[in-house]
């Protein structure tokens, strides 16, 4: 017969053993969700890095943390018309005298524009953008991102606005040993083309199209995007729309202008 004392001890001996279980169970688990929420966090930042890679220029990209209702919109409506929606082939042939000076103006919702290209140094990009002017295919379309911290730029020039648009061919990488940009800093109001290189594999470079970049404040960027412009008037727009702030935009995945950025028309002038 089993005495008091012993079956006691069996008892807890038996709880004991129920609660060493648990705590195995329960530390099991905890290292299973900490393993999943890491590779969470990984899969975030792999994604994050992946967004820099396909759509450039996207780093330092923030969001409001404040909890504060954004400025109204400094911007007016955009004009009635709808973005272009034809590409081309291949890259517009030559037109551009590189001897002459050319002057481009973005007629936007939220004020004038305008900016001096260099087609002696930028040749084939200010042809080919001379030209998506010329066609109306910048006419009607949003500049779908505002990057405000680290880099400040404003970026346009997709019709499509997800910073996935291009007007169906490639430009070359140029002047990319401008003296302005030396020194990895794209000073303010330098105007630059977009692209998709990588900053590794070589077969991404030469990758520009239609998408390019405002410089509203000194940004630190390698030479990798071909300057071709600098702005001669509307600094003061740039800064307004960035005061508007930015909001996270799942379409290309960085942040968009809280301000209704929209080209009502862009137009290049040669004198």
């Amino acid at each position: 017969m089993v005495s008091k004392d012993r079956r006691r001890r069996e008892l807890a001996r038996q709880k004991y053993a129920r609660q060493q279980q648990r705590r195995t169970e329960s530390a099991r688990r905890t290292r299973r969700r900490n393993v999943i929420l890491a590779g969470v966090v990984a899969l975030a930042l792999a994604a994050g890095a992946a967004a820099y890679a396909s759509v450039s220029l996207s780093g330092g990209d923030r969001t409001r943390s404040d909890g504060a209702a954004p400025p109204a919109d400094p911007c007016a409506r955009p004009a009635k018309g709808a973005p272009a929606a034809k590409t081309w082939p291949e890259e517009p042939a030559m037109t551009v005298d590189t001897s002459a000076s050319y002057t481009a103006e973005l007629s936007t919702t939220c004020g004038r524009i305008a900016f001096a290209m260099d087609a002696a140094k930028a040749p084939h990009t200010v042809n080919s953008f001379a030209f998506l002017a010329g066609q109306g295919y910048f006419d009607h379309t949003r500049c779908h991102r505002l990057v405000d911290q680290g880099i400040h730029i404003l970026q346009c020039g997709d019709p499509k606005g997800t910073g996935q648009g291009t007007p169906g061919y490639t430009l070359p990488d140029e002047n990319l040993r401008d003296p302005r940009i030396k020194g990895g800093v794209y000073p303010a109001g330098t105007v630059a083309m977009a692209n998709r290189y990588d900053g590794k594999d070589p077969k991404t470079r030469n990758s520009g199209g239609s998408q390019f970049f405002l410089v509203y404040e000194d940004s630190r960027l390698p030479a990798d995007y071909t300057p071709f412009g600098r702005i001669t008037g509307g600094l003061d727009v740039l800064r307004k729309i960035a005061a508007a702030g930015s909001h996270p935009d799942p379409a290309h995945g960085s942040t968009a202008p809280d301000a209704t950025v929209v080209i009502d028309r862009a137009a290049v002038r040669k004198s």
